[in-house]
Parts: C-alpha cells; sequence; structure tokens
C-alpha cells in the first residue's frame, strides 16, 4: 500500500505558484504596456523632460511594460525579467508618484497599492525565479 507523503508534492505546488505569480504579474502589465502601444508615449517623455531627462527614454517603458512581462509570462530569463519591471516601477514611482509615497487613498488603502503591487511582486518573481512551468525549465539560464 502506497502513502501519500505531503513533501513530495511540495515543489509542485511551489512551482503552481510561481506560475500565479509570474502570469499575474505579466499579464497585467502587459495591458499598461498594450496601451502605451496604442496611445504613445509622449506623456512619459513630458515627465521625463520635467525632471531634466531626455524624452526619449520614455521608449524605454515597452521593455519594461511589453517585453518584460512577456518574458515573464513565458518564464523565459524570468529573473531578469523580474528585475526589469522592478526598474520600470521604481522609475514610474519616481516620476508620477512620488508625493503619493507615504499617503493613504480614498478608501484607506495605501495610494500606491498597485504600483506597490506590481513592484513587490516583480521582486518577488525575480527571487523566486520561474519555476518547472515555463519555457525556461527549473534550470533554464536566469529561472
Amino acid at each position: 500500500m502506497r502513502t501519500h507523503h505531503p513533501a513530495l508534492a511540495q515543489p509542485r505546488v511551489a512551482d503552481a505558484g510561481k506560475l500565479v505569480l509570474r502570469v499575474t504579474i505579466g499579464l497585467l502589465l502587459l495591458l499598461h504596456g498594450l496601451f502605451k502601444l496604442i496611445h504613445g508615449v509622449d506623456g512619459i517623455a513630458g515627465m521625463l523632460q520635467k525632471a531634466g531627462l531626455p524624452g526619449v527614454l520614455a521608449y524605454a517603458v515597452y521593455v519594461g511594460e511589453v517585453l518584460a512581462p512577456l518574458l515573464l509570462i513565458a518564464g523565459l530569463w524570468t529573473r531578469a525579467a523580474g528585475l526589469v519591471v522592478v526598474a520600470n516601477m521604481l522609475v514610474a514611482i519616481g516620476l508620477a508618484h512620488g508625493s503619493q509615497i507615504l499617503t493613504l487613498g480614498e478608501q484607506g488603502g495605501w495610494a500606491l497599492e498597485l504600483q506597490g503591487l506590481y513592484l513587490f511582486g516583480a521582486v518577488a518573481v525575480a527571487l523566486l525565479g520561474a519555476g518547472r512551468y515555463s519555457v525556461g525549465g527549473v534550470d533554464g539560464r536566469f529561472n
């Protein structure tokens, strides 16, 4: 008679959790990137110029909100893609939301809870890697 040992199921459950986390962060952030692909990045270029930076840097948002999310979803170069999302979110918070870092929203939550979830979700993905349910696989490069 075979007995089920809970420790044997743990890696698969952890890998499923990594899949859910990276696909969720990737898909939700990708929607922001697709919006920018359709409508352009002029608003971001303006914010960059106001901060004394070249407006052409606005095109980097496509790396942080299109390419990196696609890599997260696929599970390819996942840790690097997670770090790109972290950098993207830090810039976004600094440029557009710096005055809200220590404030609460109308319903009592942190004013930057969405940005915070993207930022810290990406940190978690960068730390955890892709897991077995990915194009890169458990032992894939940067996974």
